[in-house]
Order: structure tokens, then sequence, then C-alpha cells
């Protein structure tokens, strides 16, 4: 996969967190980790897109 993202621990346990909290609220597991990563592709779009 060439859209691979480089995700620090914090940044890690953040995102276990937001899976964590959207499972709390009924969405499946695999649903919730397509949202949050899409979410984390869709921020670091964004952040590369400010630095250009």
């Amino acid at each position: 996969m060439s859209n691979l993202l480089g995700l620090t621990h914090e940044q890690q346990q953040q995102a276990v967190e937001r899976i964590q909290a959207l499972m709390a609220k009924g969405v499946k597991p695999d649903d919730a980790i397509k949202q949050v990563a899409q979410a984390l592709r869709d921020e670091a779009a964004q952040n590369g897109d400010r630095s250009s």
C-alpha cells in the first residue's frame, strides 16, 4: 500500500481511542477502523497541502 501513514505512539493511541469510542456507540469494529483510517488519511492530506 502506498498510502501508509507513519504514526507516533501517541497518534496510535488516539486512533485506538477513537475506534473504541465509535464501537461504544454501536459501530462495527471494521467500520470503526475504516472511518478512523480515512479520517487520518484526510488529516494527513490536509497537512500536506498546508506545507506546500
